[in-house]
């Protein structure tokens, strides 16, 4: 499977560009996640470019769990939190 055809199948399934993925990706080669203002912003960037809300006590969560290290952090455990308040 090519580049474009991997590329085609995340804008289908997310409804995102890949170049908006990208950017993302870019902009967070060095940031601070031990910053809260940091990770507040790349939640609601995330969630602008998904075009899904993230109601204040998921964002809190999602916050809590990079900033504070209060929850193992990766994919599973943010798309849980993001699932269980919908």
């Amino acid at each position: 499977m090519n580049q474009n055809n991997i590329f085609d199948k995340v804008e289908k399934k997310t409804g995102v560009k890949m170049d908006e993925i990208l950017k993302i990706a870019d902009s967070v080669k060095h940031a601070n996640f031990k910053d809260e203002a940091t990770v507040r912003n790349l939640i609601r960037r995330i969630g602008k470019v998904a075009n899904r809300s993230v109601n204040k006590q998921t964002e809190d969560q999602i916050v809590d769990a990079i900033v504070n290290g209060s929850q193992p952090l990766n994919f599973d455990t943010i798309a849980k939190m993001l699932n269980n308040k919908r």
